[in-house]
């Protein structure tokens, strides 16, 4: 985590818990270690979704189903979430999760790589929330931001990847260093593309929240 642990404590002590069920979904995925939007992320998506009520939301990258449930309790009325997951044994599981949260007609999940399901769709979304395989955010991008209004919103998690990104790519393990050069380039181009505003936050793992002009 980038911003120091003692310090995200603090922030958290202000936190109010939200529903059970929202609770017992960030309880047991953090239990089982599979990785949701931090605390202070979902505070700042919590006033983002109050300031701009957005009607319609897309998601990539469900996972359990915890920030898409989060998100459904600040929709505004006749709101609604699709939210795109890949992986077989966490759409099972989000998909019980959303049940479970009483959210079936709020969120509908579908199931399957979104590099092709975002060529199909043919919505105008008002929000984009991207927290899925950090190496594919700029293949997401370029699909995904023609299905942004003009005026609405790109949020993406976990840009700063706890660090790495700033670290040269020798310091990077072997592994990670082609999604840390993507990474790299992605934020160069939010940064950079005339269509967008974007400002890089250090929020949990980093975000970036862009405006499409």
């Amino acid at each position: 985590m980038i911003t120091d642990e003692r310090i995200a404590s603090f922030i958290n002590s202000f936190t109010g818990d939200y529903d059970e069920v929202v609770m017992a979904i960030r309880k047991e995925a953090e239990d089982s270690g599979v990785p949701i939007i931090r605390s202070e992320a979902g505070e700042f998506i919590k006033l983002l979704m109050m300031m701009n009520k957005p009607k319609d939301i897309l998601e990539i990258g469900t996972a359990v189903g915890y920030s898409a449930i989060f998100m459904s309790r600040f929709l505004p009325e006749g709101g609604h979430i699709t939210t795109i997951e890949n992986y077989e044994k966490r759409i099972e599981k989000a998909k019980e999760n959303i049940a479970a949260a009483s959210a079936s007609e709020l969120i509908t999940l579908i199931p399957g790589d979104a590099n092709i399901i975002l060529d199909e769709l043919n919505g105008c979304y008002d929000m984009i929330f991207m927290d899925a395989a950090k190496g594919q955010y700029g293949s997401f991008f370029e699909k995904s931001i023609k299905l942004l209004r003009k005026g609405g919103i790109l949020l993406c998690d976990n840009v700063l990847q706890d660090g790495d990104v700033l670290e040269s790519r020798y310091a990077v393990t072997r592994r990670n260093r082609t999604i840390h050069a993507r990474m790299r380039e992605y934020l160069y181009e939010l940064k950079n593309n005339p269509m967008l505003e974007t400002a890089i936050l250090n929020i949990g793992d980093g975000m970036s929240l862009s405006i499409k002009l």
